[in-house]
């Protein structure tokens, strides 16, 4: 009997080169995988149309997912995470110089439901006292998952004909939160601003504070794939994790990235977040990190109750003291 075939769709990130490129493989696992899709929509068609076995997968999405008991387990690798302050952008022309003069602005997103709009709105409310429901919400796709808006939230969907980049720039839309940077900022536009001019300041005085780097993607699995394979989160993770040690280690190059203080960048990263900012695992600091998102997902109505990362995560654990040894 020979090796599985799975497929496997996520990003094409440098720590899931080595997966790609075959330097490492998933014991036991044959591994189709897709990623030239984008996020919005490889979370959309794993999580409503299930065409893959395995995906990287929004984790704001996916505690929806599970909330709904849609047959899904997840595996604690997480390929993406972000700081979100950089991702506020405002009408220069509505006098918003602070986080408090959102309150009762219209504020537009891609998605409501994603990991980045809801730690965004976790953040403003618990750091800036700014609270969700003092917003009124323009979202511009459909959800992921869907799901029923609390009565009192305000949030309307906009017409196929609307984009918010043009809504901002027109100043229908105060401001816009997004997962990425927006084409009129990118080009200049004068109308176009940060709400946190030094973001970078802001993300760091966050993180001293919390201890958070915000997960925003989780891997998800096929339910009756872990059924009939109990064997395989475990491969996989120690797949994914092999190839982020080997993207680690080619990384700490500094000739491998056209950036002239890269070193010096590399650096102050290693010396804030420590050797390894995208580790997995239920670590304690992972643990911290999506306790406090799904708390923002249960504190703004979005799931019927707190889940537990057990319910969450399949184990990937092979018992104590057990795991690179000997073979």
């Amino acid at each position: 009997m020979g090796d599985i075939h799975l497929t496997l769709a996520c990003g094409n990130y440098e720590i899931v080169r080595p997966l790609k490129d075959g330097t490492v493989k998933a014991d036991g696992i044959n591994l189709t995988i897709l990623t030239d899709i984008d996020s919005s929509t490889r979370h959309w068609r794993f999580l409503r149309n299930r065409e893959f076995d395995v995906a990287e997968v929004s984790a704001s999405s996916f505690i929806l997912a599970k909330d709904a008991d849609h047959p899904f387990v997840g595996i604690p690798v997480f390929l993406h995470r972000r700081f979100r302050h950089e991702f506020v952008f405002v009408n220069t022309t509505k006098g918003i110089r602070e986080p408090k003069d959102l309150i009762g602005r219209k504020v537009g997103v891609k998605s409501y439901q994603v990991s980045a709009i809801l730690w965004m709105r976790g953040i403003l409310e618990q750091e800036y006292g700014v609270p969700h429901k003092s917003i009124e919400w323009f979202s511009e796709i459909d959800e992921d998952v869907e799901f029923i808006p609390p009565p009192d939230l305000k949030l309307t969907r906009l017409a196929d004909d609307q984009t918010l980049e043009e809504m901002l720039i027109s100043g229908e839309l105060d401001a816009v939160i997004h997962a990425d940077l927006i084409e009129p900022y990118i080009n200049g536009h004068p109308a176009v601003g940060r709400l946190f001019d030094d973001y970078k300041a802001e993300e760091m005085r966050y993180y001293k504070k919390t201890g958070i780097f915000p997960i925003m993607h989780v891997m998800g699995v096929k339910k009756e794939v872990v059924e009939a394979n109990p064997w395989v989160p475990i491969s996989l993770y120690k797949a994914f994790d092999k190839a982020k040690a080997i993207a680690m280690k080619r990384m700490f190059n500094p000739r491998i990235v056209p950036l002239v203080w890269y070193r010096h960048a590399w650096e102050e990263q290693r010396q804030l977040l420590g050797p390894d900012p995208w580790e997995y695992g239920l670590t304690d600091a992972n643990r911290h990190t999506l306790e406090t998102l799904i708390g923002y997902s249960y504190g703004q109505g979005m799931i019927k109750r707190k889940l537990t990362l057990d319910e969450l995560f399949v184990s990937v654990a092979e018992g104590r003291k057990r795991g690179g040894f000997r073979v």
